[in-house]
């Protein structure tokens, strides 16, 4: 009874706030939690003339075949590597970035610099890979044009399949890194200024205040996107790669969800498809659950 009266209470005291939560619900029930019912079709033979619910059912085949198919090792090695790109390099770029940003006095020059590097985000990623396309064009890209008054060689740089991570990873690097630096110039602005004074009269330069105060201010906010990333390991922007890549590419930019894509959508093998999805979330799942755990154990910061 305390408890329902609390509720109640709370209810009450906040019905305002509810009341303009309840569009967010019904966002999520209807486009995030209802089409999970479909995650039946990893388990069925489906078809699209019967339905979900008169399709057969088949237990783990369709998770079989997908591991057995000759996609599944190529996809997932791409997958991985292509994340593992996006943790060493894209991940501390936008904490240096912030880094930087919070040393500079010039207010002008920051805000400069601040809003330069975030505009590419709010950009379409179909212009960015555009944009990016232009750039690399063999004839008359900007890349190659300078190659050759350089007297180099020009090259289709997406065609060539050792190229396609570097370029992948570069470009997302441009696009989010002024954005996700926006977070962690937040933490720095919650950092107690007495520390630094403290500091400057230990006779500490400004390097050691980066490195001893201003790190480890921003530290939990590094260690809960860093575990947020982790739980996306395997997500790695499928629609860039589906407008950038080709099948002379297909060696190191297809991964596991282009897979879903192309099995899904373009084959009409919808339950390899689904099946391959649920595998992607169940990694990804067990990989943020695992993170979570171990950054409890070691730094007493954790998602929950």
């Amino acid at each position: 009874m305390p408890f329902l009266l609390s509720v109640r209470n709370s209810l009450i005291r906040d019905r305002y706030l509810y009341l303009m939560l309840i569009p967010f619900i019904l966002w999520y029930m209807i486009f995030q939690y209802k089409p999970m019912a479909g995650l039946q079709i990893a388990f069925k033979d489906y078809s699209l003339f019967k339905g979900i619910a008169e399709s057969p059912w088949v237990g783990f085949d369709n998770f079989i075949r997908f591991f057995e198919s000759e996609y599944f090792i190529r996809t997932l090695t791409n997958t991985a590597l292509i994340s593992i790109y996006g943790l060493v390099f894209g991940f501390p770029a936008p904490i240096l970035l912030a880094l930087l940003i919070n040393e500079v006095k010039n207010k002008m020059f920051k805000n400069t610099v601040q809003t330069l590097t975030y505009l590419p985000h709010f950009i379409s990623i179909v212009v960015i890979t555009g944009i990016i396309t232009n750039m690399l064009a063999p004839t008359n890209g900007l890349v190659n044009i300078l190659i050759d008054k350089l007297g180099g060689e020009k090259t289709y740089f997406l065609t060539e399949s050792e190229y396609f991570r570097t370029i992948f990873t570069s470009m997302n690097i441009w696009k989010d890194v002024g954005f996700n630096a926006i977070i962690y110039l937040a933490a720095m602005a919650g950092i107690n200024p007495a520390l630094y004074e403290a500091s400057k009269m230990d006779g500490a330069n400004r390097w050691r205040q980066m490195w001893h105060v201003t790190l480890p201010g921003i530290l939990p906010t590094i260690i809960i996107l860093f575990l947020i990333q982790i739980g996306a390991f395997l997500e790695v922007g499928y629609e860039a790669i589906i407008l950038l890549y080709q099948p002379s590419t297909y060696e190191t930019a297809d991964v596991i969800n282009t897979y879903v894509y192309r099995a899904g959508l373009q084959g009409g093998e919808y339950e390899i498809g689904a099946a391959a999805g649920l595998f992607n979330s169940i990694v990804g799942l067990i990989l943020v659950v695992t993170a979570n755990k171990l950054s409890k154990k070691f730094t007493e910061n954790s998602l929950w």
